[in-house]
């Protein structure tokens, strides 16, 4: 049986664990923290990643939860729609809803599909062999046939593959992230975009809300009191936005990084990169978890071929490449601050938007028209 090593139990290393066991792959998933994580906030499952989950045979039990429903779109601090569009549009053209849950709660569905003992906690990677296939840890070495390196943005694994490259960059904004309960009444999905602000919000399938908003600020600037942080800064956007702020009981804030030059391909030796430790990207596209499920379809399909990882590398850093671009150019746009840019901005998305319904959707054929490739 050939053996997987799979490093990291984020999204994408479980996925990669579900999509090669269900190939017959012998897999034992490596993760540093002492349990899966139990933090982070909404991650939206879109209809590509709903496909990839298709192919790992859990698509149905996302799409039993709720889905985005009624309108959504982009407006301004005070309410007033910039561009719009309407779920069921979407999920016509598309074929599937979006959904958006709980980051615990599909990790908690990609472990649940996992054979019984192959996730491994509290185990640091120290070293690793890619043209001998090892994997080493403070209790011993692994030999693999693959090495999956799902380890992140600051990825160990990339590091020594690819010492040349430069790594991750500051995205020039800071985000803070909440989940809260349901104030009750109609929400409409929808980013407010200030003068280089965005404040989020979405309900989540299990009844509560998330929400996430970015803002220019120092790299690894913090606030004594984030929540008053986010108050003073978001408290006079429309309502629900301020209410919504003072429910929090809880404020995560993370610096936005990417990888703003793309690495020439995913793979060394027997090891693959995978998700956010080959690409990762803006979060504006919502893409991130997404691109990491479609990482793992695809390289389990050919994982096994004769120069399969090299095929995984040609069809992913191109499709990554170019959705991670498209993620940069909109966190771009959401950062104009003058009064004259985003005067600009909003009133050529106003009439955009009115050339016809389908327009938005349309620019977004290419990132969720995706479908996995044949086994």
């Amino acid at each position: 049986m050939t053996r997987a090593v799979v490093i990291g139990a984020g999204v994408g290393g479980l996925a990669a664990g579900v999509a090669l066991q269900r190939r017959g792959w012998d897999v034992t998933v490596l993760e540093r923290a002492a349990a899966l994580e139990n933090v982070g906030a909404g991650l939206a499952v879109a209809p590509n990643a709903l496909k990839a989950l298709d192919a790992l045979g859990l698509g149905d039990e996302i799409r039993s939860l709720a889905a985005l429903q009624g309108e959504a779109g982009i407006s301004r601090p005070d309410g007033r729609w910039i561009a719009r569009t309407d779920a069921a549009r979407a999920e016509a053209r598309y074929g599937d809803p979006t959904v958006v849950i709980h980051r615990t709660a599909l990790v908690g569905l990609l472990a649940g599909a996992l054979a019984p003992g192959t996730v491994r906690t509290g185990v640091p990677v120290t070293d690793v062999d890619a043209d001998a296939g090892r994997v080493v840890t403070a209790d011993g070495t692994h030999e693999a046939d693959l090495v999956v390196a799902a380890d992140g943005i600051d990825s160990a694994v990339r590091g020594k593959l690819f010492p040349d490259h430069p790594g991750p960059v500051y995205a020039g904004v800071t985000s803070w992230r909440i989940v809260v309960e349901h104030p009750g009444g109609t929400l409409r999905p929808r980013e407010l975009w200030g003068r280089g602000t965005v404040f989020g919000v979405t309900a989540l399938g299990d009844g509560r809300v998330y929400c996430y908003a970015t803002a220019p600020a120092a790299p690894g600037q913090r606030a004594a009191d984030e929540k008053a942080e986010l108050l003073r800064r978001f408290g006079r956007f429309a309502e629900p936005v301020p209410q919504l702020i003072r429910a929090a009981d809880a404020v995560l804030r993370t610096d936005i990084r990417c990888l703003d030059r793309p690495l020439e391909r995913f793979h060394s030796g027997r090891v693959a990169l995978l998700g956010d430790a080959a690409h990762a990207m803006t979060p504006n596209l919502g893409q991130g978890a997404c691109q990491a499920l479609e990482d793992a379809v695809v390289l389990a399909v050919n994982a096994d071929r004769p120069a399969g990882l090299a095929v995984y590398s040609a069809a992913r850093v191109p499709r990554t490449t170019e959705v991670a671009a498209a993620s940069r150019r909109i966190s771009r746009m959401t950062q104009l601050s003058s009064p004259a840019a985003v005067w600009a901005r909003d009133t050529g998305m106003t009439l955009a938007g009115r050339l016809g319904p389908d327009l938005v959707l349309r620019q977004m054929d290419p990132v969720l028209g995706w479908h996995p490739p044949e086994p």
